[in-house]
């Protein structure tokens, strides 16, 4: 197939480019390089520099052959969304519509969205199956649910095939490419920036939820498995129509805990500054990922915590030499 795959020049849309192409298929990479640099483009994927709000040059893209999308173009930053909510409706509702009416326009009628555990806001018990109530607590999980309620009502109207992926705390690295955000807000590459002497602290936010060490739990899921499971997604798509699935690996971990793995991973002292709770962070978000396995055989490789950041570490360090 040739997949065109927006945000694909970023660390997840780059990862999922990779393995597409590792499995025979051509990739069209469209990104603004908004939050990434062209060198991050992966080897050997045709690339064309755009926003997925420019309708005209979407249209001439997904007119050249395309057979199926991925999208990966957003804004990510949960705290962020708080400061400023109307550029993540104009940038992750509004700009992806204008994605969503290319490809009805031009006929391309199958898509795998980059959705989000954080639409589940917080939950009433975990770990979070897909049919749980969904309310967001801050406005970039309510910028992804705005997306998902459309497909829904094109999916009814038009028959729009599509998937939607809801992942949480995605970690880790592959061969030759790791998370890099510019800027940097994840918290295993901001630890690991600690460890090689690139930050002074790790700040922690919050240190009083309703959890055993107080600090926020998540969801970890390395980027590989991920990707994995965005190629099973696509491929299901030839026969189903409609497939909703949380991405995870079913184990939570604390902040804490995450630090203390990297610690152990890196073998260095990584200081920690105390701070107060973001506003919309949920205390504990936990997947359960049952549904695709059963459905389409995924499983999680990378399951303890501490692998998933010695990739991470082992990327970081080649990174910075």
């Amino acid at each position: 197939m040739r997949i065109l795959v927006t945000g694909g020049a970023g660390y997840i849309g780059g990862t999922v480019t990779t393995l597409l192409m590792d499995s025979g298929h051509d990739v069209v990479v469209y990104d603004n390089l908004s939050h990434a640099r062209r060198e991050m483009i992966p080897a050997g994927a045709e690339f064309v520099e755009g926003d997925i709000s420019d309708r005209p040059l979407l249209e001439k893209v997904l007119g050249s052959g395309i057979d199926g999308v991925m999208n990966f173009a957003a804004l990510i930053e949960a705290g962020e969304s708080m400061k400023i909510p109307e550029a993540y409706f104009r940038n992750n509702s509004a700009s992806t519509l204008t994605l969503f009416e290319a490809m009805l326009a031009t006929g391309v009628n199958r898509l795998v969205f980059s959705s989000t555990a954080a639409v589940y806001g917080e939950p009433e018990s975990t770990p979070i199956l897909e049919d749980a109530p969904l309310r967001p607590t801050n406005a970039y999980g309510e910028s992804k649910l705005l997306v998902e309620q459309m497909l829904g009502w094109l999916n009814r109207s038009h028959g729009f095939r599509y998937a939607s992926l809801r992942y949480f705390n995605v970690a880790g690295a592959i061969k030759g490419r790791g998370e890099a955000h510019e800027p940097e807000s994840h918290i295993i590459p901001l630890i690991l920036d600690v460890a090689l002497g690139r930050r002074e602290s790790i700040k922690i936010f919050g240190q009083d939820y309703p959890t055993p060490d107080g600090t926020c739990i998540r969801d970890y899921i390395h980027v590989h498995d991920l990707a994995r499971a965005h190629l099973l997604a696509m491929e299901k798509l030839e026969t189903e129509d409609r497939l909703i699935y949380n991405i995870g690996n079913g184990t939570g971990f604390s902040v804490r805990e995450v630090v203390d793995s990297a610690r152990r991973v890196t073998g260095k002292d990584i200081r920690v500054e105390e701070c107060p709770r973001r506003p919309g962070d949920p205390a504990v978000l936990i997947a359960s990922s049952e549904k695709i396995g059963r459905e389409l055989g995924w499983k999680p490789e990378f399951t303890e915590l501490d692998g998933i950041v010695q990739t991470a570490w082992d990327w970081h360090q080649l990174r910075y030499r």
